[in-house]
């Protein structure tokens, strides 16, 4: 199973762009969902096609889905309140209806990323095609689970010491009876929870069964921005398999006013495919109008992808080879490699958070790397930029290493 993720500038036709791929991929024979996580819902609009909660069958092998996460969060109200409903009949409060609820913020790249994991789980479909919406809506979604993990680490800490807090709480307000219902509980849904998201990531960081695709038009501010991308997600361990060039002019029609943009977009296609190189940059032709509807999507994606298979992994060697937190061992102690293409020097920021956490910043992206056992105790010797690349070098601490 596939899962295949669309993002890019607004306005640079991504939700085009992911229908026309679900199309194509569907009619080369693969079971197809095509899966819309953009509040702004223009999926159904380009599949001239009205959606629903659950998938619905489009044509033979695709399958459309608009996420809503308001619904999404009523039907999972009831496992939700489990570890708290004792602690409303302890205290007297009222249960919380799903019905009086609405999403708290934060909560929708939750419920969207539970949501693509039954799906993925259920092996219903080969291919998962996602339009995740713009850049930064996809980076708090890849980013969530990561992040997630970090704040239950310290908020429910395997050492119990949640329970002890909620025990000490309990008895200041003279109800000894609270730390066997809300303690226990919501530390089991907090573990469940960050299970299920360290799945989550295990999944979609894995280029075998997952890819990231970025939309952009061949336009200088759209091309640096989404260059941008490309480092943000691979400081966050994530690589891009394709570019699609969206709305390319090419020479076809011989009037002037279309060669002259022709040569425009000849000329940056040139720069973006040697910036990009090695990932494939596709090109989907300039349209007097926006396809709409199976027929017209399906070749506009014939159109960009020729004879790749649009589920398949297209790219994302080299520059974009962006693998696991990698750890090399040299003369004089350790280093850490990280894969940053797009990224300056001036951009990256880096501290160290006690024995057992490294923070490295690239611009307004902030990634906190947790340490393997050997590097805790180990300082940080300094780091370099090289090749797209940050190195950053650990030496023995005398102290720690002879005490083991």
């Amino acid at each position: 199973m596939r899962c295949v993720l669309f993002t890019g500038k607004g306005g640079v036709g991504t939700t085009t762009v992911t229908a026309a791929t679900a199309t194509l991929a569907a009619q080369r024979g693969n079971r197809t969902l095509v899966l819309s996580a953009d509040p702004a819902q223009g999926l159904a609009a380009v599949l001239d096609h009205p959606l629903s909660t659950a998938p619905v069958e489009i044509e033979s092998g695709l399958f459309a889905q608009q996420v809503d996460t308001q619904r999404a969060f009523e039907d999972r109200w009831p496992t939700m309140q489990a570890p708290l409903r004792r602690l409303w009949e302890a205290t007297g409060a009222d249960p919380i209806e799903a019905g009086e609820l609405t999403v708290p913020p934060g909560a929708g790249e939750v419920l969207t990323l539970l949501h693509l994991f039954d799906q993925i789980r259920s092996g219903d479909y080969d291919v998962i095609v996602v339009d995740a919406g713009p850049i930064a809506q996809l980076l708090r979604l890849l980013t969530l689970p990561e992040t997630l993990a970090w704040y239950l680490r310290r908020i429910v800490p395997a050492d119990g010491r949640l329970a002890r807090l909620l025990r000490g709480g309990s008895r200041r307000l003279g109800r000894s009876d609270w730390p066997d219902v809300t303690a226990e509980p919501l530390a089991g849904a907090a573990v469940q929870l960050q299970s299920i998201m360290d799945e989550v990531r295990e999944i979609l960081s894995d280029p075998s069964r997952s890819s990231v695709r970025l939309v952009l038009t061949p336009e200088t501010v759209v091309v640096s921005r989404t260059q941008a991308a490309v480092g943000a997600l691979a400081l966050h361990g994530f690589g891009v398999d394709a570019v699609v060039a969206n709305r390319v002019h090419t020479d076809a029609g011989g009037d002037a006013w279309r060669a002259g943009w022709a040569a425009v977009h000849r000329d940056q296609l040139s720069a973006v495919d040697l910036s990009f190189a090695p990932i494939p940059v596709l090109r989907a032709a300039y349209r007097a109008g926006e396809p709409v509807g199976l027929e017209e999507l399906a070749a506009f994606a014939a159109g960009a992808y020729s004879a790749l298979d649009p589920a398949a992994v297209l790219g994302g060697g080299g520059r974009a080879g962006i693998g696991p937190l990698r750890v090399e061992r040299t003369g004089d102690g350790f280093s850490i490699l990280i894969d940053l293409p797009f990224v300056e020097r001036s951009e990256i920021a880096l501290a160290r958070l006690g024995a057992d956490e490294l923070m490295v910043s690239v611009g307004s992206q902030r990634r906190m790397l947790t340490l393997p056992s050997a590097l805790r105790r180990c300082d940080v010797s300094g780091a370099v930029l090289r090749d797209d690349r940050l190195v950053v070098s650990f030496v023995p601490d005398p102290s720690l290493w002879a005490r083991t």
